[in-house]
């Protein structure tokens, strides 16, 4: 199926196809599978050639990770100042395994530029007044290249499809869910509405199904074919890599750009040197040519064991011809380690450069990878890389959490506040000594240099009210009586 005819018969603008297709190259770098690149041929001569696998360090997926683990770890503190907001949405993010599939999208950003994160309401019961009870709240992960947006401003996206691939029975379908700003009829407001939309994946545009007809199919079964949401509010967060995209001649193209976009010629280099090195030993292993007449003795029994690869049987009285008279021949290849080791090395300097890790992030030893953990400086590119990152991240994780409390006020959970202040603590533990700095804090609190509820709220992640809130019985004020 032809996405963008689907669009085009539709009338809806989009990106355009340009863009997509350099995401499928990124994903191709990001798998270590680019078309004849990754697959080549090696000419032997006389007319005939083999195929032939290259060997991949795999840089592209290793960056992605590095970046994911760096933005989004165990140790990012979400701090709610409601309890009961607090606990309502660490349940949501808990039930749609936020843990895990938050690092992995931030993986997926790095590799593709884009992620979303789509929050809906199942199994809500509507009364005849249109109120919302029971359901839960769920979100969808989205990659960029099941994300289309159809209106943005200033890189805002403000409306937008998100496909969703299905197969039932061995037959794909394309879930479109378009989610768009209109007007309310009669009052002086605008509301989002979300259009659904289920094309069965044939040639052309795809052949769309009617309501009746996708709600045979269990996997969208009970699907609305329109939802109004009532909020002006979307229900979808938009999370991309803080940094330029130039991989679209369109400088409005909101989308994001892949954290190794501008690096893939030093990821192929890379490959390049790596394939070179590893087929060093392969070509370079040492051989023993041997007469035939040295291979068997007089009862016909073989000398050396067959199965051995090293012993390469030469053609029969090739001796006697040679000016050479020897019957047994030892061939040992110089293997080029060192001047293979360096290079590789040099362009991962490069590639952890320009991917915003500074250099000396990754070195080459002993055949594999090896990534530096030592702390970094605040001065350092790896650092100023970091926070710019975090920006867009901490904003995306406020709208994220905003939108999920506000679907749990829609379907009426007691006690919940929109506006409730919410604090991202990002981990920051390779920038400095966190051991130190706790030692000096505590330091601080005995000699009345800093406050035990000041040093509860940066240690333990709480707010300065439930810190003073958890104090101890034995303190007052933070101060021991």
């Amino acid at each position: 199926m032809d996405i963008f005819s689907y669009f085009r018969d539709k009338g809806i603008d989009t990106v355009t196809p340009t863009y997509y297709r350099q995401i499928e190259i990124w994903r191709s770098w990001y798998n270590s599978n680019v078309k004849k690149f990754h697959k080549y041929k090696v000419y032997r001569g006389n007319g005939t050639s083999v195929n032939c696998l290259r060997h991949s360090l795999g840089m592209a997926k290793k960056v992605c990770e590095d970046m994911a683990d760096l933005l989004l770890n165990e140790r990012v503190t979400i701090t709610i100042a409601d309890q009961t907001t607090d606990a309502f949405v660490k349940g949501v993010l808990e039930t749609n395994t936020w843990e895990e599939l938050g690092n992995e999208f931030q993986e997926w950003k790095s590799a593709l530029g884009t992620v979303a994160y789509v929050v809906y309401i199942k199994d809500a019961v509507v009364d005849e007044a249109g109120n919302m009870t029971g359901g839960s709240v769920g979100i969808n992960y989205v990659e960029a290249a099941h994300i289309y947006p159809t209106s943005w401003q200033n890189k805002v996206i403000t409306e937008c499809i998100f496909t969703f691939p299905k197969t039932y029975k061995r037959k794909k379908y394309v879930h479109f869910q378009y989610h768009r700003i209109e007007d309310v009829p009669g009052e002086n407001r605008k509301q989002y509405v979300i259009e659904n939309t289920v094309v069965e994946n044939t040639s052309g545009s795809g052949r769309e199904l009617t309501p009746d007809q996708w709600e045979e199919i269990p996997t969208f079964s009970g699907l609305a074919e329109r939802i109004e949401t009532g909020s002006d509010q979307p229900l979808f967060i938009i999370d991309r890599l803080n940094m330029v995209n130039n991989a679209d001649d369109d400088t409005t193209n909101p989308m994001g750009v892949s954290l190794f976009a501008n690096a893939i010629d030093i990821i192929r280099k890379i490959d390049l040197e790596y394939d070179s090195y590893a087929n060093e030993f392969s070509l370079g292993r040492k051989r023993i040519f041997v007469a035939p007449e040295f291979l068997s003795n007089t009862n016909g029994s073989p000398v050396f064991d067959p199965n051995d690869s090293v012993f390469y049987e030469l053609p029969e009285d090739y001796f006697k011809n040679a000016e050479s008279k020897e019957a047994i021949r030892e061939i040992n290849m110089e293997l080029r380690i060192e001047e293979h080791s360096k290079a590789i090395n040099d362009d991962l300097n490069w590639l952890s450069f320009k991917c915003g890790f500074g250099t000396d992030r990754y070195k080459f030893e002993a055949g594999s990878v090896k990534t530096a953990t030592e702390v970094i400086s605040e001065n350092s590119d790896m650092y100023r890389s970091l926070t710019k990152h975090e920006l867009v991240l901490n904003r995306v994780l406020i709208q994220l959490i905003q939108t999920i409390i506000r679907a749990g006020i829609s379907i009426g959970i007691p006690g919940l506040q929109e506006n409730t202040d919410v604090t991202i603590q990002f981990d920051d533990s390779i920038i400095e000594d966190k051991v130190t700095e706790r030692q000096n804090d505590r330091q601080d609190v005995a000699m009345g240099a800093m406050g035990l509820a000041e040093y509860r709220a940066k240690w333990y992640g709480e707010t300065p009210e439930q810190a003073q809130k958890n104090l101890p019985e034995q303190f007052d004020n933070g101060v021991i009586q």
